[in-house]
């Protein structure tokens, strides 16, 4: 459970260190909403990702250790045992290889590429956000940046 801990702390690390490094991005708008209704549910699915992500990942840990302090590495409950969940059957081996390939090739790749373009500071952290958080909270961070991006450019600015 301590590991489980250790990664919620990182992923709230993560996130903060993504928000200051941007805060042009990320800074209050002069008119308008603070988030337009795509961000909005973009946050909203990206948090319902994490919930559900995170509630497999405490019963999987609950049900796999003895108690708080395990080595997240490896033996019971360890990242080797989750992976092995993960390609554990066929369908889930299916599901698991897509999701790597996706997580771990094309969303560094794309926002790295993306990010640098629209010179978002330091990009790859979004990957490093999913390590902690969620694949699906990582793609909606992302889009939820670039839309903020869109809207920033779309307020005329006064002098």
């Amino acid at each position: 459970m301590l590991s489980l801990l250790v990664h919620a702390i990182l992923g709230v690390v993560v996130i903060t260190v993504i928000i200051r490094l941007n805060r042009a991005i990320f800074r209050r708008t002069a008119s308008g909403p603070l988030l337009s209704t795509f961000e909005i549910a973009l946050y909203v699915f990206g948090i319902a990702s994490i919930i559900g992500g995170w509630s497999f990942n405490i019963a999987f840990v609950v049900q796999n250790t003895d108690g708080w302090i395990t080595n997240p590495l490896w033996g019971d409950g360890s990242w080797v045992t989750y992976i092995q969940g993960m390609f554990d059957n066929p369908a889930s081996s299916s599901a698991s290889i897509d999701y790597t390939i996706a997580n771990v090739l094309l969303l560094p790749l794309i926002t790295i590429v993306d990010g640098r373009r629209r010179g978002i500071n330091k990009p790859w952290l979004y990957f490093v956000a999913t390590l902690f958080t969620s694949f699906a909270f990582g793609w909606a961070f992302y889009a939820a940046t670039v839309e903020r991006q869109r809207r920033l450019a779309e307020i005329p600015t006064t002098a």
